[in-house]
């Protein structure tokens, strides 16, 4: 076989579907409805549910070939790229998967078949070693009694520091979810490089790991509990990029073919021709995760994923600068890098641009900063005493240059340096706490329904249908039978109703027996059955009852509308903004639609308008809407979107709009764009980073909207005396007639301040040169106050004022304390003694504060004891200089 990359990839899925295996397409890098991940960081991720029993696939054998990235949480590489020949933030994993299929046996037997037979890998069985968790006899046994691997180069490996499975051979996905022990398959690549065997001490790249056998037969629970998985089942994990390196005999991940033609073209943009420069190879890696995060709708930005991306931009943009290019280069690579990745060119290919963008924006940000942080940086460790540079400063270069801390540590590693890394935690508390509470990646799946029925879907062409109980669930337990105000999940063996899925809301209606009535308030997906939301209204229901099944017609009809509607705004949105959009998320009920999607920059008013005014027009066109049942790979042929990450079987479900939207969707639709009516934008903003909302109506609830704007122009028009053509004339001149009187306003407040002022000018105490006013005013404006402050404190050049005005039952303050008093007196100090006695709060700075408050009984006391107290104050303690 020829051992390119792409080679490689393809003989290992053709390996395992010629064993029985469904070749199923790599997931998105960002998890599918799990917030446990940061990233995809695995191949199993996408097949979570199965494993944990949660959702019973037709799957039974896989293969993949899965993008992944760790570059954060729990799974990160990102220091350790570049300093060995093996780590990446992205690579890809190729494994095999068996959902209670096969299991130890011929997992072991398939692995050692791949890689030494020499129709497929031809590996020298001498140059393979293996390990297993330490009591996992099974394994051991297999190995060496059927596969007949000497014993000396089978390893047993106990658990780390005696804690309970923690082990390099027992895998754990998460904190939580599916685990187990695992085998693990070495290569030696020889003597000649140093290192010692699997789990010994003696470092080194000698034996790499290529592969990773995981057994799965544990979920484990929040709180450290193992609990047996449904069936037991299998995982693994082969890194293509090591396993290439082992083909193409060559030692780091970094010569294979792959790579040698991504670091050819970065030599090439930013001049430098000696290849086997480090920096090359990290570059090289971290414009494969950037490129791809982008096109999977990651935007860099300041916290969560976002920022994990803008730390590998500013890592790769930083290694350019050692390289003595600091220009924007990062952008340029897109290109080069979309032609060596052959499996995914296509997907990259039609956001080529918008990742550029992004790219180029995001370098142009930071290289206007990184020169003055690289300068401060230097300038300190040159002047640095000792060997650790202090937190305060990795946070200065953190908060004010967007220097990441490992970027920093990076730095300083290279001088031999330490950082400071607890002063530097605790200098930016508040800012991890925000971190921590905007991603709790954590969930415990012990309270989710594992339901083994399966329920039919009748509800395309039907809204109301025979079914049969199949389980009733009441607070999570299965039970059977449930009474008159219990709030139960139903489950049938087939149903018209909807569950939620795909953004689009579950069905509402009634379940009727010849014993009851069951309300059903929403339709959710459990697995392969449908769980019917609700309480019985009066009556029982039982496993093995018959019911009749009515869906909320009007209801259903307005979501379908909205459904509809909604991939008619997909499309026009790609046809308009670009091929870039990417979905992002999307919400269809029967009141509005939300669509969010992937969009570097904001949209024009201009531009939403003319996408409601494309939109309309295909509604008007009153196009068919009709689907059709085909494989997945035919559906791709025809140009159907998939919504990349989603799951989907071989046999798809593909929605056609005329020929203008073909979309993979599961969905209820309208039988023809005209039955939309009309289609309205009501909202368009910014969500997130690099992420749009639009928010729009259909059919009579566009209608009711349009109704009441007009309603609203006519009751403003006849209120300004205007009509519908004049209306905006006359608002404008209302708006210039307003801001001519607010200048009145405030000139007349100018002249009572300064009158306000003259008058008080008479009450000044001059106490050791310190002019004191402290004074009650009535029925003064806070804001005619503050200027009257202004004006006495630039007639006094030393002075302390206290102002209050008593207007409507409400008390309010100022103080003000000229700068030269502020280290012996401070106004907000005064001002919060004062509020306290009025019962009332404010706050502000040392030479101006302001306060309100409700007590006006006590404020004559409160000033006249703060009289006294400055009196003497400045009397026997203040030395000011004129």
């Amino acid at each position: 076989m020829s051992k390119s990359t792409a080679a490689i990839r393809q003989a290992f899925l053709d390996f395992f579907h010629s064993k029985g295996h469904q070749v199923v397409e790599s997931s998105s890098l960002l998890p599918d409805n799990d917030s446990t991940l940061l990233f995809t960081n695995a191949g199993m991720n996408q097949f979570k549910d199965v494993f944990l029993g949660l959702d019973n696939s037709s799957y039974r054998r896989v293969t993949t070939s899965q993008r992944c990235v760790r570059a954060g949480g729990k799974h990160n590489d990102l220091e350790n790229v570049g300093y060995t020949v093996r780590h990446h933030t992205f690579f890809e994993m190729l494994g095999n998967f068996s959902f209670g299929d096969y299991f130890k046996h011929d997992t072991i037997l398939f692995a050692w078949e791949l890689l030494t037979h020499q129709a497929w890998f031809n590996v020298p069985k001498e140059k393979l070693w293996v390990t297993v968790y330490s009591t996992d006899h099974e394994a051991y046994n297999i190995w060496a009694n059927e596969v007949g691997i000497p014993t000396e180069r089978i390893i047993r490996i106990g658990d780390n520091q005696g804690k309970a499975y923690a082990s390099d051979n027992f895998w754990n996905m998460g904190d939580t979810g599916p685990c187990g022990p695992c085998s693990e398959i070495f290569y030696d690549h020889g003597d000649h490089i140093a290192g010692g065997p699997p789990g010994s001490l003696e470092e080194g790249d000698r034996y790499i790991e290529i592969w990773n056998l995981v057994f799965m037969q544990f979920n484990r629970q929040t709180d450290g509990t193992l609990l047996p998985l449904p069936n037991p089942s299998v995982d693994t994990g082969m890194g293509l990029e090591r396993i290439a390196a082992v083909l193409q005999h060559v030692h780091s991940n970094y010569d294979i073919d792959l790579f040698k033609k991504i670091i050819s073209a970065i030599s090439r943009v930013i001049g430098n021709r000696n290849l086997e420069n480090k920096s090359l190879r990290v570059i090289a890696d971290h414009i494969r995760a950037s490129v791809f995060l982008i096109s999977d709708g990651v935007i860099p930005s300041n916290e969560g994923r976002g920022y994990v991306l803008r730390r590998i931009i500013r890592r790769a943009i930083r290694h350019g600068n050692m390289l003595n290019d600091n220009h924007a280069f990062l952008y340029k690579l897109v290109a080069p890098l979309i032609d060596v990745m052959d499996n995914a060119q296509s997907q990259l290919k039609q956001k080529e641009r918008m990742v550029e963008k992004v790219l180029r924006d995001e370098e142009e940000q930071f290289s206007r900063t990184l020169i003055r942080g690289l300068t401060l940086l230097d300038d300190k460790l040159t002047r640095l005493t000792g060997n650790t540079l202090d937190g305060e400063t990795a946070f200065r270069l953190h908060d004010t240059y967007g220097f990441p801390l490992d970027l920093t540590t990076e730095i300083c590693r290279e001088h031999n340096i330490n950082v400071d890394e607890t002063a530097f935690k605790h200098a930016m508390e508040w800012q991890r706490k925000r971190a921590r509470t905007s991603n709790d990646f954590s969930t415990d799946y012990k309270n989710k329904l594992r339901i083994k029925e399966t329920t039919s879907f009748l509800g395309y062409e039907n809204l109301e249908y025979q079914g049969k109980v199949t389980a009733l669930f009441h607070h999570g337990q299965q039970v059977e039978l449930i009474r008159e105000g219990e709030e139960t999940v139903v489950i049938l063996n087939q149903t018209p109703f909807y569950a939620e899925s795909g953004g689009q809301v579950g069905d509402q209606g009634e379940l009727q027996s010849n014993s009851g009535i069951f309300q059903v308030t929403d339709t959710q997906k459990y697995g392969q059955s449908f769980g019917h939301l609700g309480q019985l209204k009066h009556g029982e229901l039982k496993i093995g009852q018959q019911i009749n099944s009515k869906v909320n017609r009007e209801r259903r009809e307005r979501i379908c509308l909205n459904h509809s509607a909604t991939h008619l705004l997909h499309t026009t949105l790609r046809q308009e903004l670009g091929m870039h959009i990417l979905q992002k998320g999307s919400l269809v009920n029967d009141q509005y639609l939300r669509f969010d999607f992937s969009h570097p920059g904001s949209i024009t008013p201009e531009k939403i308008h003319q996408v409601e005014k494309f939109v309309n027009k295909e509604i008007r066109h009153n196009l068919v809407i009709y689907t059709h049942i085909m494989t997945l790979k035919d559906a791709k042929d025809k140009g159907a979107i998939a919504l990349f990450g989603e799951k989907y079987n071989e046999k798809v479900r593909v929605l056609s709009i005329g020929d203008f939207s073909i979309e993979l969707c599961a969905g209820t639709h309208a039988n023809r764009t005209g039955d939309i009516g009309l289609f309205r934008i009501i909202s368009e903003s910014g969500i997130a980073a690099g992420v749009r909302r639009i928010e729009a109506i259909t059919g009579e609830v566009a209608l009711t909207s349009l109704h009441q704007d007009s309603c609203l122009i006519s009751y403003l028009s006849k209120l300004v005396k205007a009509d519908s053509k004049t209306l905006l004339k006359k608002v404008r001149a209302l708006q210039e007639h307003s801001r001519q009187l607010e200048k009145e306003i405030q000139t007349l407040k100018i002249g009572q301040a300064t009158q306000e002022s003259a008058a008080l000018s008479h009450h000044v105490r001059e106490i050791n040169g310190v002019k004191l006013i402290i004074k009650k005013l009535h029925n003064v404006d806070p804001k005619i106050l503050r200027t009257t402050v202004d004006i006495l404190k630039n007639q006094f050049k030393s002075s302390i004022i206290i102002l209050s005005s008593v207007s409507e039952d409400k008390v309010n303050l100022i103080v003000s304390v000229t700068r030269n008093l502020i280290h012996q007196v401070k106004a907000d100090e005064i001002i919060g003694y004062l509020a306290e006695k009025i019962g009332g709060k404010g706050g502000g700075r040392s030479d101006l504060a302001q306060a309100g408050g409700g007590d006006i009984t006590v404020l004559p006391m409160a000033l006249a004891s703060m009289d006294s107290i400055l009196s003497e104050k400045l009397l026997t303690e203040l030395n000011i200089s004129k």
